[in-house]
């Protein structure tokens, strides 16, 4: 199983999650079963770590984003992933547009799937300071391990 987290730049919600999941399929010792990647529907941050907000909250709870680097989403991502999960609505719409129709049943908007809350998308934490890095954190942890119970 091949899954890939989209966001814009691939600096915090996509990388973010990623970290988490892979932290999860190490613990349960399925590293060889899934595999996990993060992108971006814009390459502003091609190349570049995560955000260092992002690194230093997800480090707090055991999550390692310094192997990451950023790039954008590319043609060959929606022939090699088997779930191409965006964090919102605006990367879930580009997505669809850049996905061959053949594998368009593979994107999907991650919070709608696997999230426990009302909310449908994850919000950017970009402006919002450390309560908006914290809350990115909190979605993805119960979304992540929704996920890895549903493919277990």
């Amino acid at each position: 199983m091949k899954i890939l987290f989209v966001c814009l730049g691939n600096i915090c919600r996509s990388p973010t999650a990623q970290g988490v999941m892979e932290h999860l399929v190490k613990k349960e010792n399925l590293h060889d079963k899934i595999s996990v990647d993060s992108a971006g529907t814009a390459a502003w941050h091609h190349g570049n770590l995560a955000d260092p907000r992002s690194t230093e909250h997800a480090a707090k709870r055991g999550y390692d984003l310094t192997p990451q680097r950023s790039r954008p989403v590319d043609p060959s991502d929606f022939h090699e992933f088997d779930l191409i999960f965006a964090m919102d609505k605006n990367n879930y719409n580009n997505l669809l547009e850049l996905a061959p129709s053949v594998h368009k049943n593979k994107v999907k908007l991650f919070l709608k799937e696997h999230g426990n809350s009302k909310t449908h998308e994850v919000p950017d934490p970009y402006y919002k300071g450390e309560e908006g890095f914290e809350e990115v954190l909190d979605l993805l942890e119960v979304a992540c391990e929704n996920l890895l119970n549903k493919i277990r």
